[in-house]
């Protein structure tokens, strides 16, 4: 009996493990060509493994058609991986542009202050609902419907609650300013 006969017959597990042992490693040397850093191919191979988890039942049978299978979900996860690093890049690079804006508008802000907070302290100050919506909006791509949905709650309850982190990051975002010096005296 060949090994994806005898993986077929034992379940769902064993048909995994096999899959695993067979194409595992050629799956990671895909990803590690092309990802970068390279060791982030690993959490990407993770991935592959969970989808296939999750789809063991309908894996393909034969041992080939389930490597192509691998690599073409591998293929998948790679693109997903590559818009959300696209995405966090983009959304970095806006934030060092708003905040260059606001330094040329502002030099007054421009000298750090113990008081300024970064952007990351922001958002890990908001409650876990309303932080979760700002970076399904923002570092995501999703409108704040589709965020609502993904979270489970009501649009109007997303639109709430994104207006409340948007005030609360403004607030806690506006530069510090600086103390007034009042000259006394001759």
């Amino acid at each position: 009996m060949s090994r994806t006969t005898r993986a077929v017959a034992d379940g769902p597990s064993e048909r995994l493990t096999a899959a695993v042992q067979a194409h595992g490693s050629d799956v990671l040397a895909y990803l590690q060509r092309r990802v970068r850093p390279t060791e982030d191919a690993a959490d990407l191979l993770s991935e592959v493994f969970v989808i296939a988890w999750r789809k063991v039942d309908h894996l393909p049978a034969a041992d080939e058609p389930l490597r192509m299978w691998l690599f073409v979900t591998a293929r998948n996860v790679l693109a997903n991986h590559v818009r959300g690093t696209r995405r966090a890049d983009d959304l970095a690079a806006a934030l060092r542009t708003q905040l260059a804006e606001q330094l040329r508008t502002q030099p007054a802000a421009a000298s750090p202050s113990s008081s300024s907070v970064s952007v990351e302290e922001a958002l890990d100050a908001l409650p876990d609902a309303q932080r979760e919506l700002v970076r399904l909006v923002h570092w995501e791509g999703f409108s704040i419907a589709e965020a609502a949905q993904m979270t489970d709650v009501t649009a109007s309850t997303a639109r709430s609650r994104y207006a409340a982190a948007r005030a609360t990051l403004a607030a806690r975002l506006k530069p510090a300013r600086p103390p007034v010096v009042v000259a006394v005296g001759p």
